[in-house]
């Protein structure tokens, strides 16, 4: 019996000194040193990627954001939001959840709508969104060819929280940009052009463009 319990005791203590040796180890050691690494190698990934303007954070480079009017009446959430079109905007977001805490994008859940190409749904808001883009980024003198926007514009991504669009339809946007802003259709092609991200390494991905940080600079442009 005395055996019995002096063996119990001892694999109890074992444990117990394993779970604190563990706990200090893989709970606050290993935490500190992947921190501390990441602050001095990478501290803006490491804080989010945040993105400020005006000395206040106003998004994170990896997560899309929207553009739009403030609503005639915020308490009605059956008001559909408006494009704000001074602003270059990012692709549609049809995700699986909704947002009600941060009002300046529409998901809370990330996802895709899971729909098939073939879906009725699916094919009358890619045509709605179409039918949009040339609407809104027809200018005088520079109507928008239908054939020519691009799938992105139209589509949302896999997450439905992409922060980036492609070089094609940064371009489809700048003739409207340029009009709703009272500038120069150069100095915005000027602006599109340096926001705009090669591949990875020059061969892995897309170039893309981030959106936020592009209106970010065309706010401190208009500003100037």
């Amino acid at each position: 019996m005395n055996n019995s319990l002096g063996n119990t005791a001892r694999l109890i203590g074992a444990g117990l000194r394993a779970l604190l040796v563990l706990t200090l180890v893989c709970g606050v050691l290993y935490p500190l040193a992947v921190t501390g690494v990441a602050q001095l190698a990478f501290p803006d990934r490491a804080n989010g990627s945040e993105i400020t303007s005006g000395g206040r954070v106003v998004g994170s480079a990896l997560i899309g954001q929207t553009y739009t009017l403030p609503k005639k009446d915020p308490t009605n959430a059956e008001e559909p939001a408006v494009p704000d079109l001074r602003w270059f905007q990012p692709r549609p977001s049809h995700g699986l959840g909704t947002n009600t805490l941060n009002t300046r994008y529409g998901l809370l859940v990330s996802g895709a709508t899971n729909l098939a190409g073939d879906n009725e749904k699916l094919i009358q808001q890619v045509e709605a969104a179409k039918e949009a883009v040339v609407r809104d980024n027809s200018t005088p003198g520079h109507p928008v060819d239908p054939a020519a926007v691009p799938a992105d514009a139209v589509t949302s991504s896999g997450s439905g929280l992409d922060p980036e669009i492609s070089p094609a339809y940064a371009r489809l946007q700048i003739h409207r940009v340029a009009e709703r802003n009272h500038l120069p259709v150069a100095r915005v092609e000027e602006l599109v052009s340096a926001h705009t991200d090669g591949r990875i390494l020059g061969f892995l991905g897309e170039p893309g463009v981030n959106v936020l940080r592009l209106n970010v600079a065309l706010r401190a442009l208009t500003a100037g």
